[in-house]
């Protein structure tokens, strides 16, 4: 299982612009295949940073994502409203805490 955390950093006035452009892409990014999880999360010091949360099946279908038709079609329109660059990690999942 492959996690991966993105940290996106907005410009203040397009926050609401990616809200509701996730809220319209998050179902299509669950479809893909090997995609087990998608959550968002805002930050709880600043509104204008977000957090994605993804379980992947592997690592080839993550990258099978990342190269996708669906990624580079929505890629340019988020790249566009971030304020900085933003943070990836992807990590292997080893254990869950109980």
């Amino acid at each position: 299982m492959i996690v991966r955390i993105v940290q996106m950093h907005f410009h203040a006035h397009l926050v609401a612009d990616f809200e509701t452009m996730f809220e319209e892409i998050k179902e299509n990014i669950r479809e893909q295949p090997g995609c087990q999880l998608l959550e968002l999360y805002q930050g709880a010091d600043d509104a204008q940073t977000f957090f994605t949360y993804s379980y992947w099946e592997s690592e080839a279908d993550l990258n099978n994502y990342r190269h996708s038709t669906l990624f580079k079609e929505i890629w340019p329109k988020t790249k566009a409203l971030f304020d900085r660059k933003p943070i990836a990690h992807t990590v292997n999942k080893i254990h869950s805490l109980k």
